[in-house]
């Protein structure tokens, strides 16, 4: 038939078929609607399925799951006061365990008609939220009630520093007062300099992306029932954190604590 030996052996290429990928990485973003290609694909590693991410991020292209929601904007930093200012002890500085740096910060959450006000507190090390607070009023209120929360839950050493803005509910003598009994050292961010607190900003982007703007409140009972739910359950336990090895803050802090049974002091320059 004057055919080449090679057609005898010759075998069609095997398309694979990746309707079972398809289905894992829209269940992946489903529940994490934030996820970024590089996030699903670590979470695909976690779940068996040791996939390129060259792959995740053309599937996720071609079905639309790339777009980013629109952001609006509220101001909830006021720092024209004529409260003490302290200076910024997290530059230059690093951290190497839990409850040694806590940052905090404020936003905003919309409603029907109306805004209602998050406090936050992370740890610095491990990323984990260990105060929060929700309210209509974006008082020092607002803020002790998650600096209390921390506290009480953490339960920290003398000479953790507090790190936030120059907003006057941090600078308040309510909120220094507080700060100052349980031993903290007090920190607040450079004027204009949106870096200064990157971590905490980092976090909010993460709450507004992955939780705000999918839902409409219509009640400030909403954002009760929500926020918490998707910040101890959602952030803290499952979200992975590039930052931390693409682990969620628990996981990382339960395995820095078996790794490391001794607490760890402060290092670096100040």
């Amino acid at each position: 038939m004057n055919l080449p030996r090679s057609t005898y052996y010759h075998k069609p290429k095997v398309v694979p078929d990746d309707q079972d990928l398809i289905h894992s990485i829209e269940a992946i973003i489903e529940e994490f609607s934030g996820y970024g290609y590089r996030r699903v694909t670590r979470e695909l590693h976690r779940r068996g399925n040791p996939v390129n991410h060259k792959k995740v991020h053309r599937i996720m292209r071609e079905r639309g799951l790339l777009k980013k929601p629109k952001r609006r904007w509220t101001r909830t930093t006021d720092s024209n006061h004529g409260h003490r200012i302290y200076p910024n002890l997290l530059q230059n500085l690093a951290v190497t365990g839990p409850n040694q740096a806590w940052v905090a910060d404020i936003t905003y959450i919309g409603i029907w008609n109306a805004f209602v006000y998050l406090a936050v507190i992370l740890d610095l090390f491990t990323r984990r939220a260990v105060g929060y607070a929700i309210s209509r009023n974006i008082d020092t209120a607002l803020c002790l009630e998650a600096l209390q929360m921390a506290i009480r839950d953490r339960r920290p050493s003398e000479g953790i520093i507090h790190h936030s803005d120059r907003g006057v509910q941090y600078a308040s003598h309510d909120y220094v007062a507080m700060l100052l009994m349980h031993g903290f050292r007090i920190s607040m961010a450079r004027k204009g300099n949106p870096y200064d607190n990157a971590t905490a900003e980092s976090f909010i982007k993460t709450l507004k992306n992955e939780e705000v703007y999918l839902w409409e409140y219509r009640t400030l009972e909403d954002v009760q029932i929500r926020l918490p739910f998707f910040i101890q359950e959602v952030y803290n336990r499952k979200r992975l954190h590039s930052s931390l090895g693409y682990r969620p803050p628990v996981e990382f802090e339960e395995m820095f604590s078996t790794q490391n049974p001794c607490p760890t002091a402060l290092t670096g320059t100040v």
